[in-house]
């Protein structure tokens, strides 16, 4: 346990991010898993809609820190290829 008082606040914060990070990550698996559910079972049109959710919910963890903006534009590149050409 800490001593200082620095430290106890440093152990207050630590455990706050840690549950805002494990929120976002749950948030981000459930939405990416979501897409490629309605992907996988051919629903097209329902994942076509829910494309802008999942851009939102990656340019937000981009905004917030928590992937790095290559990692979020590549998913997304690679979703959005998921559909076949019109």
């Amino acid at each position: 346990m800490p001593i200082t008082k620095s430290a106890k606040k440093a152990l207050r914060q630590n455990v706050r991010r840690k549950e805002m990070n494990v929120a976002r990550k749950k948030k981000l698996n459930e939405t990416l898993k979501k897409f490629r559910k309605l992907v996988a079972a051919g629903q097209t049109e329902e994942a076509r809609k829910f494309l802008p959710e999942v851009y939102k919910t990656l340019d937000k963890m981009k905004k917030v820190g928590f992937i790095k903006r290559g990692k979020a534009d590549r998913l997304k590149s690679r979703l959005s290829k998921k559909f076949p050409k019109k």
